[in-house]
């Protein structure tokens, strides 16, 4: 794959896909459920000043993940203040960290225009883009994973420090960043190229890295955490290990989830994710390879580089994860992300496929800018129409201004929002913890904490509950979810 690029023109095309990208970092609200619940987290980690514990609320701690993203979101905070841009500010850190080790990683093992090619096809791919912008921990792990395999490969002919132990230090990222898949996407690959090189190139390699105290290097920095959050919260591993590791991922629609509900798909469902996560790239890999697959000239040169160690290499890496994913019935698009950087590397390493190179070029221009422009007009449609996503930014604004809070009016008693039901993480990161819950018990029976107050009332529940008080109620705003009244005690 061609991008006819000079030096300047690439620095320039990154500064305006970051800027894009920014963009949207500051006009998007943070969105139900994800994005909200680990912006809350990270809020709850400074207002607690808990750096052991991430916190789900305030009485429920959040066994889902390490911290190392709350880590930093947490710190963006005390940085740039609570706000939409700090909490996502470190993901797109970790990309851009990420995109630089597969820098690395294409000089090292081929050209300075393949180095340019393959960071520009990783940022653009759809999964990338979004995540990194988006608050997650998944851009965390691929930082870990990638710099662990890159090392891997690159660690006998480039020995310096951050190689040799980059290996390991990628463990304890990835570690600390999901847990123990960090290992599994990483020595997997490994052992199925080693599997295949097993004469003597992959020995090599294997011998090139310092095992025992790189090993020490990632217990040191990578089990603490581990051993504290488990004194800390007992519990803890036995739901992180077995319920996130295991029971996750065979168990369809698996029921001990504490802070959500599993997302039940049939198996295989990873390839259609992998489809949207690679686009458009994904696409254009699948058309580069039928098309060689057809001549009989090219399926030899297919097959002569697919054999070689760096392709096989890369190969490794960019299938593992999504076939390891395969059997899972309960997956998400995100679980790709690890696999997208050897996917952007085997392309950029991929020659034209016809003479008219111009021409190929100005096909991979068109898929560079497709993402961040299908981005850019998503972030316009949201900011016309803000109750196209799952918010509550826009309700939990209109109650502070109603009550004072926004105006300098009465906020020594500003009237209470509650929600019918338990408020979603976004009511709770903009309400800053300050939404409560209702039930329609407490509404029916009069039973209200205060009088008169907000209460935000699912839109399915809406008439029924009107019809059972029997009295019309006031609808002061709406989103996409929620009807916004306000209620009185009654005699």
């Amino acid at each position: 794959m061609r991008i006819l690029l000079h030096r300047t023109g690439f620095i320039w095309i990154i500064v305006v896909l970051v800027a894009l990208r920014i963009l949207g970092m500051v006009l998007v609200p943070l969105t139900d459920t994800t994005e909200a619940r680990y912006a809350e987290i990270a809020r709850l980690m400074v207002t607690t000043n808990d750096w052991i514990t991430p916190w789900f609320k305030p009485d429920v701690p959040f066994w889902g993940k390490p911290p190392l993203a709350f880590w930093m979101e947490a710190l963006s905070f005390k940085a740039f203040g609570i706000n939409e841009f700090a909490v996502r500010l470190p993901s797109l850190l970790a990309t851009l960290a990420t995109s630089w080790v597969i820098w690395r990683f294409a000089l090292l093992t081929g050209t300075t225009r393949t180095a340019r090619n393959a960071v520009l096809i990783y940022i653009t791919t759809a999964l990338v883009y979004v995540a990194s912008g988006a608050v997650m921990t998944d851009p965390f792990l691929t930082l870990g994973v990638t710099w662990s395999l890159a090392a891997f490969y690159l660690a006998p002919t480039a020995p310096r420090w951050h190689w040799r132990y980059g290996f390991f230090l990628g463990l304890a990222i990835g570690l600390l960043a999901k847990g123990p898949l960090a290992l599994v996407l990483t020595f997997a690959p490994i052992v199925i190229w080693s599997f295949i090189h097993r004469s003597g190139t992959a020995q090599r390699h294997i011998k090139a890295l310092p095992w025992l105290k790189g090993s020490l290097l990632t217990l040191l920095v990578g089990l603490p955490w581990y051993i504290a959050a488990e004194l800390k919260t007992p519990g803890f591993l036995n739901y992180f290990i077995i319920g996130e590791h295991f029971m996750r991922f065979i168990q369809p629609g698996w029921g001990g989830d504490l802070y959500g509900s599993a997302h039940r798909h049939p198996k295989g469902t990873i390839w259609l994710q992998w489809l949207m996560a690679s686009f458009p790239w994904g696409l254009i890999a699948i058309g580069l390879l039928l098309g060689k697959m057809f001549a009989a000239q090219d399926r030899k040169t297919l097959k002569t580089t697919a054999a070689s160690p760096l392709h096989s290499y890369l190969l490794s890496w960019a299938l593992f994860t999504p076939l390891f994913f395969t059997p899972a019935g309960n997956v998400l698009w995100t679980y790709l992300l690890p696999a997208l950087p050897a996917l952007a590397l085997i392309l950029a390493m991929t020659p034209a496929t016809q003479d008219k190179s111009r021409l190929m070029a100005s096909g991979s221009y068109v898929a560079l800018f497709l993402v961040p422009l299908l981005s850019l007009g998503t972030y316009g449609y949201v900011m016309l129409q803000p109750d196209s996503v799952k918010t509550e930014k826009g309700l939990v604004a209109f109650v502070n201004r109603a009550s004072g809070n926004a105006s300098g009016g009465e906020e020594n008693n500003p009237t209470p929002l509650y929600y019918l039901g338990s408020p979603p993480p976004s009511a709770r990161f903009y309400a800053r913890e300050k939404a409560g819950k209702l039930s329609r018990e407490d509404i029916y029976q009069h039973k209200l904490p205060a009088s008169p107050l907000y209460l935000a009332v699912p839109k399915r529940y809406w008439q029924k509950m009107t019809d059972k008080l029997g009295h019309p109620l006031p609808r002061l705003f709406e989103n996409r979810r929620y009807v916004l009244t306000e209620i009185q005690q009654r005699p």
